[in-house]
């Protein structure tokens, strides 16, 4: 598994009032030891009632949890919403128009990066972070960690934490196994730092060649609609999923589904 120019650009955006910064600091620290904590959509950012917007954030606790419906249970999230997921980046032929379509829409996702193109393209991986996305993890090297002997995957985590830490500082929070090829001795190391696993809940086969925005987008909403929403899996580093995200994000909005921004409460 592993790239649609907006027509639309968002006006600048407004500063968050100070306290509002201080509360929504304050509700991060408690989200740590309450559980899962539901927070209001972000700061008001210039865009027009038509865009698709961030409905609201989610705040989950630093934990071993693991989530989406393909293998796990399910996010606490309500009907017709979805939590946006792209993995395999960054990559500078594609991401820089997911992004752009992103900022276009005033939607927020969560990035699960892949520690070796993190480390050749670290300015990109900094503009997904500072345009307010959720970064993660997806490996160092993408491979399919059950081959691998445990010491070999505990390496692999090593080393993608490593990047994450010396590009974006911090610790991260979230992992997705590449291919969704889970271990269990990976798993037991992931709950032993408190790091949460997300599969998902919807794919759409983004990462097949040959294949058109309306088509990736009637998958989309076939499946949305089939699974009632949860977490979409697309791949930022492909170009027709590039190409497609304006479509797909318009028919999201024109379908009444509603994003959802995933973050986690500091350590």
């Amino acid at each position: 598994m592993t790239a649609g120019h907006a027509t639309r650009m968002p006006a600048p955006r407004s500063r968050r009032p100070l306290a509002s910064t201080l509360a929504m600091a304050t509700l991060l620290a408690l989200a740590g030891c309450a559980g899962p904590l539901a927070l209001p959509p972000p700061a008001a950012t210039g865009c027009d009632a038509t865009a698709l917007g961030t409905h609201r954030t989610l705040v989950l606790p630093r934990e071993g949890a693991a989530y989406g419906r393909v293998q796990h249970g399910p996010l606490p999230l309500g009907p017709r919403e979805v939590v946006l997921t792209f993995d395999d980046g960054p990559r500078p032929e594609a991401t820089p128009q997911v992004l752009q379509a992103l900022k276009a829409e005033c939607v927020r996702a969560t990035f699960f990066l892949i520690g070796e193109p993190l480390l050749r393209h670290p300015e990109l991986a900094r503009r997904i972070q500072a345009e307010g996305h959720t970064v993660a993890m997806h490996s160092f090297r993408h491979q399919s960690l059950p081959s691998l002997s445990p010491p070999d995957q505990r390496a692999d985590l090593q080393a993608m934490q490593q990047a994450h830490r010396s590009v974006l500082g911090g610790d991260p929070p979230a992992w997705r196994y590449p291919y969704l090829h889970e271990s269990d001795a990976l798993r037991e190391r992931l709950r032993e730092e408190r790091i949460t696993v997300l599969s998902t809940d919807v794919g759409i086969e983004d990462w097949q060649p040959g294949q058109s925005p309306a088509v990736l987008a009637d998958r989309l909403i076939a499946r949305l609609r089939e699974r009632g929403g949860g977490i979409v899996l697309l791949h930022d580093a492909m170009d027709q999923t590039a190409a497609a995200m304006p479509l797909l994000l318009r028919r999201l909005k024109d379908d009444g589904w509603r994003v959802v921004h995933l973050q986690w409460s500091p350590r």
